[in-house]
């Protein structure tokens, strides 16, 4: 077994993706001990599902959200929604837990000040993915995307303004956080199919925190 797998990034400090985009190597570590708790108290309100694609397709990864809004997808295409469609309720609040994380990490990557409204929580098992594609559905795309990992590794696909770019494959491990925004904000970006794996405190998941300004 390769315990590096499943310990935060042997790599410290900054990897930069492009002019306005970078990897914080383990810097949600340090946040992990308030996470988690956090992470469990807004699954059992608003509990992961795999949601459906305006065309028809299961989700590969099951999500949920917190905060003011949160992101759903159906038939009727993709948008923003202060009301989780399966409880009928609010999503959770954001914990501050995990504002605190988003805000020092778009502070530590030159792309502060954020005030993130929404968290989209994924869940990904071995064999779950996420295709390339935009975060095009907020409105103020003035502010960045922080992309916290927790977890099981995974390889980040991170491309180029157009879906036919190549993508840059970048390993991603426990607490690696990745922020882009400016004019990297727009570009396409995916995972690819994780491989069975068991981490200590996630178990054989992967759990991505996406943090947006929706509003």
């Amino acid at each position: 077994m390769n315990l590096e797998l499943f310990a935060p990034s042997a790599m410290e400090g900054t990897e930069e993706l492009g002019r306005h985009a970078c990897v914080l190597r383990g810097f949600a570590v340090a946040f992990v001990e308030e996470l988690m708790p956090a992470l469990h108290a807004v699954e059992r309100e608003s509990p992961f599902r795999r949601m459906m694609t305006a065309g028809g397709h299961t989700m590969s990864a099951a999500m949920t959200n917190c905060g003011e809004c949160g992101w759903v997808s159906d038939r009727r295409g993709y948008r923003y929604a202060a009301i989780d469609p399966e409880t009928g309720r609010p999503w959770p609040a954001m914990p501050d837990a995990f504002r605190r994380l988003a805000r020092h990490a778009a502070d530590a990557a030159g792309l502060g000040p954020f005030d993130p409204d929404a968290c989209l929580v994924n869940c990904y098992v071995p064999g779950s993915r996420m295709g390339l594609h935009q975060d095009s559905n907020e409105k103020d795309r003035s502010a960045p995307i922080v992309s916290v990992s927790l977890g099981i590794p995974a390889v980040f696909l991170f491309g180029g303004h157009g879906r036919g770019d190549k993508a840059r494959r970048v390993p991603l491990c426990h607490g690696d956080v990745v922020v882009w925004g400016g004019e990297d904000r727009m570009r396409f970006h995916g995972i690819l199919p994780l491989k069975p794996a068991d981490h200590p405190v996630v178990g054989p998941r992967r759990i991505n925190l996406t943090f947006r300004k929706a509003g």
